[in-house]
């Protein structure tokens, strides 16, 4: 492939449910790129991504991820953070705060893309 694709910035659309709304900027087998906004007071569903790395950016807002031994763990993130979360760790999304929160998500490696599990482990 000899050139420079370009994906023209569009505004992603407000969820009107709330929750997570989702645009996807590239996806092949191995690379999945794409731009979240996660609404002001909303808590997700706890997934992982099978054998893929995440990587993320927060571009705007605040928002946190909780994880490990029975979810009581937390990764604060603001806008201008960078985050990994390695293959395989269960976690889920949280905004509590009044404001969205814009991210974008870097998925690294081959495989589905986001399991849904019904949580961590004790």
């Amino acid at each position: 492939m000899d050139k420079i694709h370009v994906i023209q910035g569009a505004p992603l659309e407000r969820d009107p449910k709330g929750g997570i709304s989702r645009r996807s900027i590239f996806d092949s087998p191995t690379d999945q790129i794409f731009q979240i906004r996660v609404t002001g007071g909303f808590t997700g569903g706890w997934h992982h991504h099978g054998k893929r790395t995440m990587y993320g950016y927060a571009v705007s807002g605040k928002f946190h991820m909780e994880y490990g031994k029975k979810g009581l763990e937390k990764a604060a993130l603001s806008a201008g953070d960078f985050f990994q979360i390695p293959p395989g760790l269960i976690h889920r999304d949280v905004n509590p705060y009044e404001e969205d929160a814009i991210i974008l998500i870097f998925n690294i490696g081959e495989g589905p893309g986001t399991q849904a599990v019904p949580g961590p482990e004790a």
